[in-house]
């Protein structure tokens, strides 16, 4: 592997102004290295002298607060502390981490910043200005090798000193304290398990110490890997791309509905090049079993992955599906014995986390990862490229070894760690669910997928105007987050089309909780002059067009074996006609016993399929700035612009209809709220007595 080059810029450095602002430029060029750099983890801090609000010198560290990312962080992101009100603790004999927390909130130098680093001790005993904390790829080889610290030595002399594990906090900073006075010329230490920490003089010195150690300890690895064949060699040819993904879109929502049986999670799927030499070694059955390389790790990908044989030659999907199931319901209560065992050794309150599997690996098809979103689903993936490169280091130098069990526990459980947690905010209602909306360009099925999105559910804009569809797509994600949402254009009435956005749709996340179809077209004549092209276009988009998507929603969601809810988009039309619009009434009409019939046919599956009846929703509508308007206007004898006063007066209510209207009633059809709902047509019309449902 090439050496990791250097991001420092003189001349970018030169324009901060205080140290804070160095320490987040620091942070920030260490944060955007995978490789040395775990999502979230790591912490660094830098000392300085500061006035405090009676204009007194206060000797104060800056350290990460507890929970952010050095990639992202900003001056908000760290914790002020006065240093000479911390350093007494080292004279303690013994300080439990609540005791800890406790003290450290007394020593804040202004109010309203974040907790600090659960090592904000280290920071602090450590006698030099600028400290970072880091879990590098390289270094964690050393750190998981079996005979890591004689091999550390080898390579760095007395520059370092070896810190046998502990799990952070005031033992693990006591300990590096003393071995830097027993060693006052060591220039970084190695965490066994945990990392490196190095620290400088100055920014620049500190940042180059950690790049040049990472650097320095990766060319010992690359020297040990040559002339190896990497974890033994491929054992199994990866399959071609076009391949997996065809038989993946099988297999993801099998395995999604599965580990979604106690709370719902979204899937990403990882076919990287790295991850196919590991699945496909002769060594990843064994070596991936050996445990969580780090803390850091521990906490995105679980301790343990979870392994399903195949074989490429012939593989029987139905027997792979079968040993999804079996194996990920195993670990489910492989994981419950464990926390029992663990919690009661330890008295621990904590209740058990979710006990299925984060990473899940196969055999030249790559991996699949969890979580409670797309984006956390794929750090805990790009977490498990970097045990990928630890586990390959540590077996170049050696053996590799991992946490133990009751190691892994006291860090999963830990409520330091588990504090992070709690940071996050509420889920929404729909967090954690995977919506397609087809017409999701249009002014309805555009509102409905920011309303779901808004509400926490992954959405796919599905729409034949794929411009409009990838910019509602756009503006998801920009108010949601990463991950959250991506446009596609499809023809909902070509099977072919509607089949890869489910393939799509399924490779993104995994399978689908909601399919919402809101596609819409509309045509006024009297019958007579209605030709069969008119027929066939309505039929074919209102009717056709709603079963494609609901055929493959159903082949997925039964697949998965959680259920789903369906809602057809149909109108006041599709309950009582209109003059002149006989083909669009009976398209409507379709719709709507379509979804009663689907309704049938689900509920056994937990398959709900329900209906919103709008009438006259002409904001921001296609169908409604075309030819219909006008057509529409001159079968009631009035102006085109005079329509919304017209319909609005013609409702009971007195109101016109909005997209966020019907965006709402699709809400409350697709949530919990309405889990025993199903068959039903909504009607969002104002008021129009002729639809009342009967």
């Amino acid at each position: 592997m090439p050496p990791l080059p250097s991001l420092w810029s003189d001349e970018k450095a030169s324009q901060f102004k205080t140290e804070l602002e160095l320490l987040v430029y620091r942070s920030n060029l260490l944060g955007a290295e995978p490789a040395i750099i775990n999502w979230r983890g790591g912490n660094t801090s830098t000392k300085t002298v500061e006035r405090d609000h009676l204009g007194r010198e206060v000797k104060v560290l800056w350290v990460k607060g507890s929970g952010s990312d050095l990639a992202t962080c900003t001056a908000k992101d760290f914790a002020g502390l006065k240093l000479e009100e911390i350093l007494p603790l080292e004279d303690r004999t013994s300080l439990s981490d609540e005791e800890m927390i406790e003290y450290l909130a007394y020593c804040v130098f202004k109010p309203g910043g974040p907790r600090p680093s659960v090592e904000t001790l280290m920071h602090a005993f450590i006698p030099h200005p600028h400290v970072d904390h880091t879990h590098p790829d390289s270094i964690l080889a050393f750190g998981n090798a079996a005979n890591g610290q004689e091999l550390a030595k080898r390579v760095f002399g007395n520059r370092i000193v070896w810190v046998p594990y502990v799990r952070p906090g005031f033992p693990l900073a006591k300990m590096v304290a003393q071995m830097l006075r027993d060693n006052p010329k060591a220039e970084a230490a190695i965490l066994q398990k945990h990392g490196l920490v190095v620290w400088g003089e100055t920014h620049k010195e500190t940042y180059f110490a950690t790049l040049n150690f990472v650097n320095e300890a990766q060319e010992a690895v690359d020297v040990a890997l040559k002339g190896k064949r990497v974890f033994g060699g491929i054992r199994v040819q990866p399959i071609d791309k076009s391949k997996r993904e065809q038989i993946m879109v099988e297999l993801l929502p099998v395995l999604r509905g599965t580990v979604s049986k106690r709370k719902r999670v979204v899937l990403h799927y990882d076919d990287s090049d790295r991850v196919l030499e590991f699945v496909s070694s002769y060594d990843a059955p064994k070596v991936s079993m050996v445990g969580s390389a780090c803390p850091d790790h521990l906490v995105h990908t679980k301790h343990y992955p979870l392994w399903i044989d195949f074989s490429p030659n012939g593989a029987d999907l139905t027997e792979v599906k079968k040993q999804i199931r079996e194996r990920s319901e195993d670990y489910a209560k492989n994981y419950e014995q464990y926390y029992k065992e663990n919690a009661e050794r330890t008295g621990t309150t904590e209740p058990m986390m979710d006990p299925y599997q984060r990473i899940t690996l196969f055999p030249a098809l790559g991996l699949v990862a969890t979580g409670k979103d797309k984006f956390t689903a794929r750090m805990s993936a790009e977490i498990f490229h970097r045990a990928i490169e630890v586990m390959k280091g540590a077996s170049s130098l050696d053996s590799y070894t991992s946490l133990s069990n009751p190691e892994a526990f006291a860090v999963e459980y830990w409520p330091l760690e588990l504090y992070k947690l709690k940071l996050a905010p509420p889920e929404r209602e729909l967090a954690r669910r995977v919506a397609v909306v087809t017409g999701g360009a249009g002014g309805i099925g555009g509102a409905i997928a920011e309303r779901l999105a808004e509400e926490g559910a992954h959405v796919v804009v599905a729409d034949l105007d794929e411009k409009g569809a990838k910019e509602i797509a756009e503006k998801i994600v920009a108010k949601n987050g990463e991950g959250r949402a991506f446009g596609l254009g499809v023809d909902v009435t070509d099977e072919m089309s509607v089949q890869e956005l489910f393939k799509k749709t399924i490779l993104t996340y995994g399978g689908l909780d909601i399919l919402v179809c809101s596609v819409g077209v509309a045509l006024a004549k009297p019958i007579e002059q209605t030709t069969v092209d008119d027929w066939r276009r309505l039929m074919d988009i209102l009717a056709l067009g709603y079963f494609l998507p609901a055929r493959e929603a159903f082949k997925v969601m039964k697949e998965q074996g959680i259920g789903g809810s369906i809602v057809f988009i149909t109108s006041k039309n599709a309950i009582v006609a209109s003059k002149g619009a006989a083909v669009y009434n009976a398209a409507k009409a379709a719709e709507a016993h379509l979804a009663r019939s689907l309704a049938e046919e689900g509920g056994s599956f937990g398959i709900r399929v329900n209906c919103v009846a709008p009438d006259a929703v002409l904001e921001g509508s296609k169908i409604w700035s075309s030819q219909w308007r006008q057509q529409r206007a001159k079968e009631y004898g009035i102006e085109p612009e005079q329509l919304e006063d017209f319909y609005r007066q013609r409702t009971v209510l007195k109101v016109n209809v909005y997209p966020r209207d019907v965006a709402e009633a699709v809400l409350w059809l697709v949530s919990e709220r309405s889990s025993k709902t199903t068959g039903c047509t909504i009607t969002v019309d104002g008021g129009v007595t002729a639809a009342y449902v009967r």
